[in-house]
Formats: structure tokens, C-alpha cells, sequence
């Protein structure tokens, strides 16, 4: 009997084989047929994709399709790439993935790497612009029969009345007149030590030997004649070399560096910090210098300052007083330049530095970092650290004025070994 429906039969001629399936002629029921076995290729195991909770699928047998679909675009289909958000976004909702948080320690670190590299090349560029700017002009090797070294470092600083680059309304401003050349206007010797820094005050007047000395531009060999004169004739006789020279043939200290300033470097300096503040304990007029200025405390700009300096002849001690006002106010000068305002204020610094340097003359073997050093003495001066006094004098001559040989001798034997001063100018 045969159950299966009108037109089939097993009958292979009819359909090119046997048929299987519905509508099967076959003697046998379809589901007790055996079905040929298709050996399906192995699907690679596939990494575990968007499951909760850290669930892995149990594994499938290589024999049977798994299902997964291939080839999909990526974040469709259940067997696709995981979506990728968009950057900087968690979620839909912005943030960094919790393995992915921003490592703060590190980014500090870097800023911090960052800073100290921008500091250290500004700092050395500075350091070497400033020093390219020195005006290394003076030759101590010039200088014969010098005494020998003590200890600390002796700097001689002298103020010249030179009006090198002035215009003729410069030179009426600030007093300078139009004379020719340049003189000393004021000289002095800081001796930087242990026993903190001392200043010494060297009148232009003062009566001294000019020794046996070799010419700066000639070479050319001057006895020691005896000749005795102002010890500012000395430089304007030959220059600093002669000057240096004559200082320590009087005083028997050697002179380590040599530093000069002329008017329009001095006024340029003041007026880039702003002015200095003094207090002036008795009002005063002159009429050479332009100085006219009120008791009490007050800032004094680039013209007046230099006017408070050159001013002589409005005071009973003439150059004594003269020279201990240019002791206070550059001792003040220093004081107020080297603060943080100024050092760490790039405006006020580099125009501090500008009108200093173009101005400043020294000698050969200067550098940039003795020359900070004399700065940082001066300072010291003021608060308090060291002691600024006028040379002992004990008389005149000829209208100039005599040193005290016994107090010289023993102030110069305190500073050659480097001990506190105790030898005053009175």
C-alpha cells in the first residue's frame, strides 16, 4: 500500500534519483530514511563580544554552524565588531571609560618638565645676551708693579662725566655741560668678603703720587717723577689702566675688576626701575648740578638722581658730602633694583639691563657673574651687612686733600686679610 500521495513514487528515471522529502515515492516513511551526512567546515572560535557580567557562550562543536553571522558592518548583527563610541564620549554620556581615565600624575609631570626646560633656555639666553653687551674695554694686564692678592675681590667703580651718546638737549637736562672727553666724577672700592661687603669712598680731589706707569695706547715706559696730584687727573692723563695703576701705588690693594658708568647709563638705570627712593635729611640747592630738592622722603627720576650725586658745592665738606651721597643713593639704587619686582618682571628687567649694560665699561676679564656679585655687595651695604666710609683723611694740601697713611695702611691690612673693618674716617 502506498501511503503517499497520487504522482510519486521512488521511481529515480522520473526526477534523475532517488527523492527524499515531501511527496517521496519511497517505500519508507521520510523520518526513518537515513540522511547523508554533510561534514561542514570548522568555524573558528570567535572572542567573546558583548556579553554582561564577564559570561563566555559554552563552547560549540566544530560540526555545527553556530550561527554567527559574517561579514556584517560593524555594530550590526549579533556577531559584529563591538560599536566603537566616538571620541571623548562614555556611554553617550562624555567621560573616559573607567580603564581609560587620564593619568593626572603624569600630565603634571610633563607641564612641570615643560616649565623647567622654558626657564633654563629664557634664563641662558638672557645670561648670554646680557653678556655679549659688556663692554670689555680695559686691560689690567697693562697695569705694571701691582701689589699682590689678598683675599675677597677688590672692585674699583668709577663715575664718569662722560657724555658719550647724549643729544644737546640731554646734556641741558641733566646739567652735563659739553666739555670734551670724559673725567672721573666719583670713584670707589667695594671689597666683596667673608666679613660682608665694605665700601670705600675716594674723593676726586684727593692728593696722590702718579707712579712710573706704561702707557695703554703706546706702550711707552713713564718714570715715577714724584709728581703729585688730584687723583682724577690720573684718568683723564691715560685712561683707566693709569687710574688703577695710581689707586694701588697710594694704597697698596690690589684692584681686581674695574667698572665704569657714564651720566647717561646712570639716568637710563633709575628711570627704567621707576625711579629711587631717598630720604634727603635737609633740602638743598645747586645751580651747576640742577639739584633742587625738598627735606623727606621722595622718588627721585634719572635727571634728578644724577643731579643729587654730582651736587658739591652746596655742601660745608664740598667732595666728603658729595661722596657720601653717592654712597647712600647707589647703595639704594642696588637695594631696590635687585627685588622680585624687577629679576622676575621681564618689562622691567631687560630695559634695567639694557641701560646699564650699553653703557658699562670694564675690564677684560669681567664676567657677567662677578659683575652680579659686585651688585649683590652693593645691596648688602645698604641692609645692613657691611659698612660704606669716606678714606681716612688727615688734612690738605694745596687744596687737595690728604690721606691718613697709618688708618690707610691699617684699613688696607684689614681688607687684604679679609677681616671686619674697624678703622673709620674721622
Amino acid at each position: 500500500m502506498n501511503d503517499w500521495p497520487d504522482g510519486w513514487n521512488g521511481d529515480r528515471s522520473d526526477r534523475g534519483g532517488e527523492r527524499y522529502g515531501r511527496g517521496s515515492a519511497g517505500a519508507q516513511p521520510e523520518g526513518a530514511r537515513a540522511m547523508p551526512h554533510v561534514q561542514r567546515r570548522a568555524v573558528p572560535q570567535q572572542p567573546s563580544q558583548g556579553y554582561d557580567g564577564g559570561y563566555d557562550p559554552p563552547p560549540h562543536s566544530s560540526d555545527y554552524n553556530t550561527g554567527q553571522v559574517y561579514g556584517s558592518p560593524a555594530g550590526r548583527g549579533q556577531g559584529g565588531p563591538p560599536r566603537v563610541p566616538p571620541q571623548g564620549s562614555y556611554d553617550n554620556g562624555g567621560g573616559y571609560p573607567p580603564d581609560q581615565a587620564p593619568d593626572w600624575r603624569r600630565r603634571i609631570k610633563i607641564t612641570a618638565i615643560s616649565l623647567v626646560v622654558v626657564l633654563l633656555t629664557v634664563s641662558i639666553g638672557t645670561y648670554f645676551w646680557a653678556d655679549s653687551k659688556l663692554k670689555r674695554e680695559v686691560d689690567l694686564s697693562k697695569v705694571i708693579e701691582r701689589p699682590g692678592s689678598g683675599d675677597g675681590t677688590n672692585y674699583l667703580i668709577v663715575g664718569s662725566d662722560s657724555r658719550e651718546g647724549m643729544s644737546d638737549e640731554e646734556k641741558k637736562n641733566l646739567h652735563t655741560g659739553s666739555a670734551e672727553g670724559k673725567r672721573t666724577d666719583s670713584m670707589m672700592i667695594l671689597h666683596d668678603g667673608s666679613n660682608g661687603p665694605t665700601l670705600v669712598s675716594l674723593p676726586r680731589d684727593s692728593n696722590v703720587v702718579i707712579p712710573s706707569f706704561r702707557g695703554s695706547e703706546s706702550g711707552k715706559m713713564f718714570p715715577n717723577q714724584g709728581r703729585e696730584t688730584k687723583l682724577n687727573a690720573a684718568y683723564a692723563e691715560d685712561g683707566p689702566e693709569l687710574l688703577v695703576r695710581t689707586v694701588e701705588f697710594n694704597t697698596g690693594l690690589r684692584i681686581d675688576h674695574y667698572v665704569e658708568i657714564g651720566f647717561a647709563g646712570f639716568a637710563n638705570i633709575v628711570d627704567a626701575i621707576g625711579g629711587v627712593e631717598l630720604d634727603i635729611p635737609k633740602a638743598f640747592k645747586d645751580k651747576k648740578s640742577g639739584a633742587d630738592f625738598q627735606k623727606g622722603k621722595q622718588t627721585l627720576d634719572g635727571e634728578q638722581s644724577l643731579a643729587y650725586v654730582r651736587t658739591r658745592y652746596a655742601f660745608a665738606g664740598s667732595d666728603l658730602d658729595r661722596t657720601k651721597n653717592q654712597q647712600k643713593f647707589l647703595a639704594a639704587l642696588a637695594s631696590q633694583t635687585a627685588t622680585p619686582g624687577t629679576i622676575l618682571n621681564p618689562f622691567k628687567l631687560y630695559p634695567t639691563l639694557g641701560a646699564g649694560l650699553d653703557t658699562l665699561i670694564v675690564d677684560k676679564d669681567m664676567s657677567l657673574w662677578s659683575l652680579s656679585q659686585m651688585f649683590f655687595a652693593m645691596k648688602g651695604v645698604t641692609g645692613g651687612d657691611g659698612t660704606s666710609m669716606n678714606i681716612p683723611i688727615s688734612g690738605s694740601k694745596g687744596g687737595n686733600l690728604v690721606w691718613d697713611k697709618a688708618k690707610v695702611k691699617q684699613l688696607v691690612d684689614q681688607l687684604n686679610n679679609d677681616e671686619k673693618v674697624t678703622v673709620t674716617s674721622d
